[in-house]
């Protein structure tokens, strides 16, 4: 997944920022908020115009991975209407949810220094990072 981390660095570097929010907006992409029930949000491409969806009920670190995740579908898959991300389906074996999710656990922890942490637990609460993305770390 080299490619992934030299894509991510790219694009932290162009935009100064790991923050997958100002990196949506420096990008032009719109992020939509809307009620989705058991669905965390979405990415899609409408002519030439990227989108962003994401659960309005999420809590504040379920929010922040999710964009984290659908922009990495924007960046890494510009051309793919993404297939919902529902709650069950952290684990997907897609292979482009598989990329999506390495590229957002990678971007959160982007700016911190692991080695001060005790445990991967530790790092990805503090991070708001789902368990299931433990072994992106």
């Amino acid at each position: 997944m080299n490619w992934i981390m030299e894509r991510l660095e790219r694009e932290i570097k162009k935009h100064k920022t790991s923050n997958p929010f100002e990196i949506a907006v420096n990008r032009n992409i719109l992020i939509n908020y809307f009620p989705l029930g058991g669905t965390l949000g979405f990415y899609m491409k409408n002519s030439r115009h990227q989108v962003i969806t994401l659960n309005s009920d999420m809590n504040e670190h379920l929010t922040n991975f999710v964009c984290a995740h659908e922009l990495g579908h924007a960046v890494l898959h510009p051309d793919e209407n993404t297939p919902f991300l529902h709650k069950n389906t952290l684990f997907s074996k897609d292979k482009i949810e598989k990329q999506a999710n390495y590229w957002a656990t990678q971007l959160l922890l982007y700016e911190s220094n692991l080695y001060s942490y005790q445990t991967k637990k530790e790092i990805m609460m503090e991070h708001g990072i789902p368990y299931e993305m433990e072994r992106y770390i």
